[in-house]
């Protein structure tokens, strides 16, 4: 007669087996698991709205799923059709006026000013960055209309934006379904500390969210303060675009600091008299100085207070993130600590014999 079960060390066995066999498989197609991450912070960023409409019309929540995406993707199109070509426009014309400021400039410091009896060639510093946004940025914006072309016509592009947009919607709207299954492969009995842990994470990527929402409303209300005290055209408007731009981090404010610098270089200030060079340097030095605020204070103190870690802890997260992994690194660096933190305590009390989850006064 065999045995019903396997004995302990065969058991151990098999499970390391396992083990380094997902971990082979994992590193064997870890080029997947970046467009599967956008997939989830997409459908975890809409996740809101699904809950919201499903509590307000009583409709299934897989409906209200469909319902969300669907008007994002209509969304999406309306957009490229109708929107994003006139803005790509408009851009082209700012970056013409910048590109003509430039020429005046070269032309003016074309001859060497001497500091403290050193030739200072201003014309040619002038000259590199004419070259560079004509270079560089202009045919970015020519093409920019060209994103879906250059998509369907690079076949592993295409691929991975196909697996983006169907894992999302697969997320969206199978979401209950596939967490059911993925608790249901955990033996019986720990069902219910699965449930507990899942609701805690949960609590945490959503408070994270908020934290995220407050932040941007915060800088956005500093920007525009900021630089409508220099002046600055638009600075309301600007300044809501940069809080808006700060969810995508170095690429959102890279952004909002050159279309903030570029107004004031071409317009000027409204009321404080210096000529626009300066002011264009004024308004850079600002947003610098805020920038530094928001990473070292604002960040670190918003962030971790909405998932309960320290500030000095979510800093030195995200620059770790910054410096290792990029914008995907640092938008989920801060819940999945945090989220880890849970485990990790989950963990500990069961090797030690503690309740994982304790009752609450």
């Amino acid at each position: 007669m065999s045995q019903s079960s396997w004995d302990q060390p065969v058991k151990n066995i098999f499970l390391l087996t396992i083990v380094a066999m997902l971990f082979f498989i994992a590193w064997q197609i870890r080029e997947i698991f970046t467009p599967l991450i956008i997939s989830a912070l997409i459908s975890y960023l809409f996740s809101p709205l699904i809950n919201l409409l499903t509590q307000k019309t009583k409709l299934p929540r897989k409906v209200s799923a469909n319902i969300i995406f669907f008007v994002i993707v209509i969304t999406i199109i309306v957009l490229l059709v109708a929107v994003i070509p006139t803005a790509f426009s408009e851009i082209g014309k700012i970056v013409s006026d910048l590109n003509e400021s430039l020429i005046s400039y070269q032309i003016k410091y074309a001859s060497p000013i001497m500091i403290q009896n050193i030739p200072v060639h201003l014309g040619d510093y002038i000259g590199f960055i004419r070259d560079s946004i004509t270079l560089d940025f202009s045919p970015a914006i020519n093409e920019a209309n060209k994103t879906f072309e250059l998509i369907r016509t690079t076949s592993k592009g295409f691929l991975w934006f196909l697996v983006i947009i169907v894992t999302t919607y697969n997320l969206m709207t199978e979401w209950e379904t596939f967490r059911e299954w993925l608790f249901g492969l955990a033996p019986i009995k720990y069902n219910d500390d699965l449930w507990k842990l899942y609701y805690e994470i949960r609590t945490v990527w959503m408070n994270y969210l908020g934290g995220q929402i407050r932040l941007m409303i915060v800088l956005a209300v500093i920007y525009a303060v900021a630089w409508s005290a220099i002046g600055l055209p638009g600075a309301i408007f600007i300044g809501i675009l940069a809080g808006f731009l700060n969810l995508v981090p170095e690429v959102g404010p890279g952004i909002a600091a050159f279309i903030a610098i570029t107004v004031a270089w071409l317009e000027g200030s409204t009321f404080v008299p210096i000529s626009n060079e300066l002011f264009a340097l004024l308004t850079g030095s600002v947003y610098l100085i805020l920038n530094n605020v928001k990473t070292i204070y604002l960040q670190p103190r918003i962030l971790g207070k909405s998932v309960f870690l320290h500030e000095g802890i979510v800093f030195v997260a995200i620059i770790a993130a910054v410096i290792l992994q990029g914008v995907i690194g640092v938008l989920i660096v801060v819940p999945v600590l945090a989220s880890s933190f849970i485990i990790s305590r989950y963990v500990r009390n069961k090797i030690l014999g503690i309740d994982p989850f304790p009752p609450q006064n």
